[in-house]
């Protein structure tokens, strides 16, 4: 509990010393957004993807960022202390943006429940909400929930829900040794845990249950959509006339929702931005190396 409560101070703290630095400068090819929605960072882990994360940050622009749980790991945190460098790049980058006029709503997951103990509170210019309505451009009201509390597992048998994020972790650590042998090999970035679970049948049946509870509870509040995370499963679609948005992750799939001027939502998909990025970046170092030269 005192390590929770030291981590929260450090979010809020962090504005203090921080905002002597100077804003980081326009970045290139930068996205603009209504809104964004971005879950399940799982900063203190070694599967999050932070320096992609950063790359995302950089390039894209919005009025409101929506932070939809699982942001910190408390349950790894407690296990096992992990917090490199590139994971305290992310809070400060997003204080910075809380600190450069867009609003910053954290709405705390299961990994993160510490913080539902400073709901309506304000850190660093980033304000912690249980869960929020969101009106789009075109009308219509979004219900936003990270979304552990439609989780049968995690309600009933929490205990299960430990055994399994251990083993989730195991099969994350894989992955990331699978994917630098294909980095290495030229071949894009893929998702083993995600393959995993779109080919279990019971898995699918969980998401499947999972996305349903939530759309119904949506309707229930008078919403005509809901956005969530908590099953790292990006998705858009609509189900029995309620609009369902989850925005993915960032530990396996490397997505955001994204709402435009005019309403529309839709999935970004980084990981498929990240490769073109890099190509990019490398002429441009080349070009200003001839340049100098």
């Amino acid at each position: 509990m005192q390590r929770d409560d030291a981590l929260l101070r450090a979010w809020r703290d962090a504005g203090g010393p921080e905002s002597l630095l100077a804003d980081d400068p326009p970045a290139r090819g930068t996205q603009r957004w209504r809104t964004l929605w971005i879950s399940d960072l799982h900063l203190g882990t070694p599967g999050c993807q932070a320096e992609a994360l950063l790359d995302f940050l950089k390039h894209t622009e919005c009025d409101t960022l929506f932070l939809v749980g699982d942001i910190i790991d408390g349950w790894q945190l407690r296990r096992r202390w992990y917090w490199p460098e590139a994971h305290n790049d992310v809070v400060q980058k997003l204080l910075r943006k809380a600190r450069k006029s867009t609003r910053v709503i954290f709405i705390p997951g299961n990994h993160d429940e510490f913080a539902r103990k400073y709901l309506s509170l304000n850190f660093g210019g980033i304000t912690v909400a249980e869960d929020w309505m969101h009106a789009t451009a075109d009308g219509r009201k979004l219900w936003i929930t990270h979304g552990d509390l439609f989780d049968g597992v995690i309600q009933c048998a929490k205990w299960l829900a430990y055994v399994g994020d251990s083993l989730y972790e195991f099969t994350l650590k894989l992955n990331r040794y699978l994917n630098r042998l294909r980095a290495r090999l030229g071949l894009p970035y893929w998702s083993l845990s995600q393959y995993l679970k779109l080919k279990v049948k019971r898995a699918v049946n969980y998401v499947g249950d999972f996305e349903r509870a939530v759309a119904r509870e949506a309707q229930r509040r008078g919403a005509q959509g809901v956005v969530c995370g908590h099953i790292h499963h990006a998705e858009l679609r609509e189900i029995d006339g309620v609009l369902y948005a989850n925005d993915g992750d960032w530990v396996e799939s490397l997505t955001a929702l994204a709402e435009r001027a005019d309403g529309t939502l839709e999935i970004v998909r980084w990981a498929e931005q990240l490769p073109a990025r890099r190509t990019a970046a490398t002429v441009e170092r080349k070009r200003a190396g001839a340049t100098v030269a």
